[in-house]
């Protein structure tokens, strides 16, 4: 039997959690949508109310990723086909301000990064811990499940991950890149004594390279061809940049480890150039580990070294048990997250931050939407 203190206690902290949830009844938010090719707008719409194991969150911060972008340039990625109006972005932070019922990991106020998939819980690859290959996976920003350009999100509570005090929702915003990068790290089971490789200095390579030294790798070479995304690099940590338009990145490489070769390769271009340059740069043993996607979906590759060479390849999709790893990372000082953004917009100004994600490559690293 419950006491009767037990009972009044029990039945105050349903009350506010009711009563905070019910702030946001019938209310609207603003959110932003995809009109047509490149083409962005805002609609208004009714404030999510989350079920009994969610959290309310009012989005803060969302960065814009390469899918985002892509959609919006093109329309789709493969069979996933944006029909507007339609609500891209999946990098979110924010400040929770209502929970259901079942909700006991979080409270209002509670800052959050927000993973932004949520998997069936219940086949063979949930079931074994691989959750990133759920078939049934419902994620942020891929068709025809909205994103998160907007100003709250009812969110699946276990996916809400509380920020420690010494990082901002920014920063939480950029844990879902991040994870990205420290998952291409573990899947090349990247340790102390390596020399690595990351081909592409874009946002996943600056965050495969961060995440690459977070785990004890010391040595680190970026390559790219735009010279602005090499000096971000090296600000970031690269033991050394190269430019491959400027020089043999082969060989360039290979004068650096005195001709013995890499011991880890993360591609994140999507280029045939560069993934040839990391099976020619392999030592011998090695792993290369794939996370770029290539536009036409197929590339050649030398795979008769690859053989000779007794080469491992890894793949990488999404992440999977990385974010508690990647907030600890950055709270410790181990990463700089927020050296990566290059650009901020404010939630009105969103037809221009992706104007110029889309165009301004060669200025333009990551870009942040401040929604607040």
């Amino acid at each position: 039997m419950y006491s009767a203190n037990r009972l009044l206690n029990l039945f105050i902290k349903v009350f506010n959690i009711l009563e905070k949830g019910s702030d946001f009844v019938n209310k609207k938010m603003k959110v932003a949508v995809m009109l047509d090719i490149e083409k962005m707008g805002f609609e208004s719409r009714d404030i999510p109310q989350p079920k009994d194991n969610e959290a309310l969150v009012k989005v803060e911060y969302v960065g814009v990723c390469g899918s985002d972008l892509h959609y919006y340039e093109f329309g789709r990625i493969g069979d996933y086909i944006v029909k507007p109006p339609y609500v891209l972005g999946h990098e979110a932070g924010g400040t929770v301000v209502a929970v259901g019922k079942d909700v006991k990991n979080l409270k209002v106020g509670d800052r959050v990064a927000l993973e932004p998939g949520k998997t069936c819980g219940h086949c063979e690859f949930c079931k074994t811990g691989r959750y990133n290959l759920c078939p049934d996976v419902i994620f942020f920003a891929t068709p025809p499940v909205n994103g998160v350009f907007q100003q709250y999100v009812a969110h699946e509570a276990d996916l809400c991950f509380k920020l420690p005090d010494n990082m901002d929702t920014m920063e939480g915003a950029l844990i879902e890149p991040l994870s990205v990068g420290f998952h291409a790290a573990k899947q090349g089971n990247a340790h102390l004594g390596q020399t690595a490789t990351v081909f592409g200095a874009g946002c996943i390579g600056l965050m495969s390279m961060m995440a690459l030294k977070a785990m004890g790798v010391s040595t680190v070479y970026v390559v790219d061809v735009m010279q602005n995304r090499l000096n971000k690099a090296k600000e970031l940590g690269a033991t050394e940049i190269i430019n491959g338009k400027d020089e043999d990145a082969v060989q360039k490489i290979m004068e650096l480890t005195h001709q013995k070769g890499i011991d880890l390769s993360i591609e994140t271009a999507g280029t045939e150039i560069t993934s040839r340059q990391a099976i020619k740069v392999a030592k011998k043993g090695s792993t290369i580990v794939f996370v770029g996607y290539s536009k036409s979906g197929e590339i050649t590759l030398p795979m008769s070294m690859a053989l000779d060479k007794e080469l491992t390849f890894k793949t990488v999709f999404r992440y999977r048990h990385i974010y508690p790893v990647a907030i600890d990372a950055v709270s410790s000082g181990k990463v700089n997250l927020k050296g990566v953004v290059t650009n901020v917009y404010d939630f009105d100004d969103i037809q221009r931050a992706m104007d110029e994600s889309v165009h301004n490559k060669d200025t333009v690293v990551k870009s942040v939407i401040k929604i607040i």
